[in-house]
This record gives structure tokens, sequence and C-alpha cells, in this order.
């Protein structure tokens, strides 16, 4: 790179750089399989002084990316001036902006009181997902050889830069063990139908639809320097998180937080680590009405101290779309059976054909640190994790697609279950049979569900063929309560949400809603599944009957609840 830097007669700033290759004297670079090395042609800024103070910044960007190069499939993202500019223009403005505030507001920045730390950490996260995703040989990374399937590739690293340990736990028989390698598992995978900032959305709120608790420990112990056993993978393994926000850009573009880890007690008997299992997380591009080039959900295992000098090896998920149309979306499409029977979402302002033959590329990278001797059997173990997660996020895809395909083959509701118009009037019909009023208002059959979905109170259906019984459905109200979402819903036991006191009266009154058909139950406090405490006034619980008059699920409904 050769870069020029000038000051103005009129005190203006100039800095001007563009690429060499090996023609005009510059370095010869070694070449690296699947990549071709874009030329920066003449870029740069002007920074003009204003009167009274401040400066104005122009910005140029100007590459050849050779897009002739690349796949039919992805050259709109390497001929693309639009993209470009969102991802390399606009992100340079938003960077300057933050500083800038930082500088003259720190109260308000966003980054606390140490925005420089925070914002180091950021990079650092970036940069080791960025070169794990890239793999360059020049970098460290060699390529390992292919199990057959080509789905998941994997690379090591085992330069010294890419090592940051210095410190090794002994063990009771002397010996020491340090992690000498890295290890990233990576695929990428094209998405139809499906906006990037919901999809990263759903994977941040709800992680356990994808990860596996035996890696999060495994993760955190290798970081440690410790002793640990390589874990199974078990998708669906997954205890918990509590998500603790850190830091955030001025417009929320981009923000920080910390995960708690939860439930992680039965794994530290194989692997030293702490109690408490903490990641550093960044996540980008969530905001639906914002123009973003990608979306991004990066994450790491980090000691709680949070030490400058902490080793940090990320992972995690890049969505780039692949075109540069701003359809309307809706910023609260849920995985609820009633979005997808057209009820109709809290804006009203989405339908499946709004957002058109929509394309993206996802990244997913996992990296896990080890000694050389187990390399063969993390290899093994990363692959199916992998293969594990790329399933996981197929399914949730498929779910969130608004196209009429996959909403009959991917949000059908079970065969054994009724539609959801069904499901309405049985719910409104045994309320008004077991306590004498009316619990929906209609004008006609057809507003019925409409009614229910948005009914202000909490609702959610209970099966009573599963032990312990587990929610099938809720409305509007009852996904908000439980922070949850159609498919997350159905891996929530009744129990889960209650604390003690309430099992103990659940259990204690649960013969009764059987007899009685409904039973009334104190205020108190319940659980989101995102761990969060919610209060309610009181709550109803009635049995729910089919056409036949056989019991079909148990409804509860909590009447004003708030989040505590």
């Amino acid at each position: 790179m050769l870069r020029y830097t000038s000051v103005m007669e009129d005190g203006s700033l100039v800095i001007c750089e563009r690429s060499l290759n090996n023609t005009q004297n510059g370095p010869s670079m070694p070449p690296s399989p699947h990549f071709v090395r874009a030329e920066i042609l003449p870029s740069g800024y002007l920074i003009r002084p204003c009167e009274g103070g401040g400066s104005i910044l122009h910005i140029v960007d100007h590459f050849d990316l050779e897009p002739w190069s690349v796949p039919e499939v992805l050259r709109s993202l390497y001929e693309s001036s639009t993209l470009l500019a969102q991802r390399t223009t606009m992100a340079a403005l938003r960077y300057l902006r933050q500083i800038s505030q930082e500088i003259s507001q720190p109260n308000v920045s966003g980054w606390g009181r140490r925005p420089a730390a925070l914002r180091a950490l950021s990079q650092r996260l970036s940069k080791g997902f960025n070169e794990a995703v890239n793999g360059f040989s020049d970098e460290g990374w060699s390529m390992l050889e292919s199990d057959g399937i080509d789905d998941v590739t994997l690379l090591v690293n085992s330069s010294p830069t890419k090592m940051m340990m210095t410190s090794s736990l002994p063990f009771s028989n002397g010996f020491t063990s340090m992690p000498s390698a890295v290890l990233c598992a990576k695929a990428s995978m094209l998405l139809q139908n499906v906006p990037p900032s919901i999809l990263l959305r759903f994977l941040r709120e709800h992680r356990q639809e994808w990860a596996d608790n035996s890696i999060d420990a495994y993760s955190a112990a290798a970081i440690k320097a410790g002793p640990c056993s390589l874990p199974i993978p078990r998708p669906g393994s997954f205890g918990g998180q509590v998500i603790l926000p850190l830091a955030h850009t001025i417009e929320n573009e981009e923000f920080m937080e910390v995960i708690k880890l939860e439930s992680l007690g039965h794994y530290q008997e194989d692997m030293m680590m702490p109690a408490d299992v903490f990641l550093l997380q960044m996540c980008s591009g969530v905001d639906e009405n914002a123009v973003e080039s990608c979306a991004e959900l990066i994450f790491a295992p980090i000691d709680a101290s949070f030490s400058d000098d902490a080793p940090i090896i990320p992972s995690g998920f890049r969505i780039i779309p692949l075109d540069t149309k701003s359809e309307g979306v809706s910023p609260n499409r849920t995985l609820d059976l009633a979005s997808a029977l057209d009820v109709g979402s809290r804006t009203g302002g989405d339908s499946c054909g709004s957002r058109g033959n929509t394309k993206s590329v996802m990244t997913i990278a996992f990296q896990l640190a080890f000694e050389m001797h187990m390399q063969e059997n993390v290899a093994s173990m990363a692959r199916q994790y992998v293969r594990s997660v790329i399933a996981s996020v197929q399914r949730v895809a498929l779910a969130l697609s608004p196209s009429s395909h996959q909403l009959s083959s991917g949000l059908r509701p079970p065969p054994a279950s009724p539609e959801a118009h069904t499901l309405a009037r049985w719910i409104s019909h045994s309320y008004r049979c077991y306590l004498g009023v009316e619990l929906l208002k209609p004008n006609n059959g057809t507003d019925l569900l409409k009614s229910l979905w948005h009914h202000p109170d909490a609702l959610m259906c209970c099966s009573l063929k599963a032990l312990p019984p587990v929610f099938t459905f809720a409305n509007q109200a009852g996904l908000d309560m439980l922070e949850t979402t159609l498919v997350a819903l159905q891996d929530i036991t009744l129990e889960k949400i209650f604390d003690n006191n309430g099992k103990k009266t659940l259990c204690s009154d649960f013969p009764q809603i059987m007899q009685q058909g409904f039973m009334c139950i104190d205020g108190g406090i319940c659980m989101s599944s995102m761990g969060r405490a919610v209060t309610y006034e009181k709550a109803v619980a009635w049995k729910v009957l089919n056409d036949n008059e056989d019991p079909h699920c148990i409804c509860f409904m909590f009447l004003n609840w708030s989040f505590i």
C-alpha cells in the first residue's frame, strides 16, 4: 500500500492511498487458494476546516474487485458501488463520528467510561473472526484434508502470533497443559427469502436453538490452559443465557454485550473451569429499518476479569445480502402460528410477496484452541458440531421465510393439532363454559383468531400429551412475555417458567383443573426464556375441549404482567 499525506494551503488535510503490485515495485504477495487480491485505486480522505470550528470530511473509495473472477451468484457483491459504500465508506463515517462524539460528549457516547478499551475489544473480535474466515497461509493457516464431504472446511493455525496464552496450569502429576494451536471449522450456505437482520436477531436471542453448552464449556476451558476432556456435541444441549448489555454505538448499528451461560455445573467434573462462563459478543446489522451491507454475530469466551492480555478466539456468523434492494420488512415478524396464517404482525406491513426473491450468503466459523496431539479428535468434533449448527440454521431460516411453500411446509401445525382458527374457537368456547363470561368479543367468526392474537393478556396453550407439559401455542402477548417464538416455544416446558412457589402451587392444584375445568392462580413471579423475571397480577387456567368435548390442552392467561 502506498500512502501520501499532505496539508494544503487552505489548511485541508489530504490522505491518498493505493495498492501496489509487483509491476509497480510493490511486494510480491503469495497466492491464496480461493481468493483474488483486489486492487485499490487512488482513494482516500479530504478533511476541510470549517469557520468557527469543526471540519468537513470527504471519503473516496475506488476499488477494482475483479468481479469476473467470482461465481455468478456472488458477482453482485463485487459489482455494486452501493454495497461498497455501505460496507466501507459508511462504516468509516460511522467510526469517525463515534470517535468525534466520544471526545466532544463522552457522557453520551454509549461506550461507557473506557470507550477506547471497549473499542479495542470490538476490533479484536472482528479481526480474529476475519482472519479465521479468510484463512490466509501468510497468517499461519493451513488446510486439513476433507473427510469426503466438502460442506465444512477445517484449518489449523499453530503460529506463535495466534497463540497468545503465556501461562500454563500444572496438573497434580507435575505436567502442564497449554493449547498449542487453533482449529477453525467454517462453512457457507445460501439463504433465500429470509432477511439477514431477522435471522441474526433470532440466533442472538435464541441461542438454545443452535448452540451446545458442552462446546461452549470446552472453549472456555481450553483458553484457560487447563485440563479438559472433549465433549460430545449434543444439538439442543443448552442450559440458558443471560444477556448483559455492555456498550453500543451512537446509532445502535453495533453493540457489545456479555453473555452469561447457565446450567454448566455438570461439565465442571471433566473441565477445569469456573462456575460461570462468559462470552464477549458483538452484534451488528439487526435493525430491519437500516440499510446494512451485512449482519454479524461474533462471540468469544472471555475471563470475567476482562484483562487486556486475555486471549480472544472468536467464532460466529456473518450474513451478506446478494442484492441491494430496500424492500419493506416487518420489524416484528415472529415465528408464530397466527402470523403464518396471515393474521398479521404488529406493524401490519409484512406480506409474503413484499420481499421478492431475496438471497444472501451466510458464513459460519467456529474456532477451538487445542493441543496438537488432540488434533484428530478436535477436528472430528468440530465437523460434527458445525454440521449440527448448519442444520439448525436451515430449519430456522425455513421457518422465517415468508414464501407460501415454506409456510405450508415449515410452519404447518403438527397433524394432531387443529388449525389456528379452530383452536381459537375451542379456547373461547371452553372459557365461556367454565367461567361464564366471554374471553373474546369479535364481530364475526372470522375475526376470532385475530382477537385472540391481539388480546392484551398473555395467552398460552400447554399440551396434555407430553410429560412434562410443553407449550404449543401463544398469542403475541404470550410470546412477548416469554421472549420467544413458536419454534422455541415448543421447547419450553410448563414447569420451566415458574419459580419454586409457582411449581408447588401448580403441582397441588393441577388435578383441580382437570376435575373442575378451571383454576384461578394468585399473582406471582415467573421466568421468561431469556432468564428475565416476570410479575403478574393473577392467572387463570382452564381446560380446552375439542368438538367432541374431549380435553385437548390447557390454556393459561396471565393478567397485567410486566418485566421486573
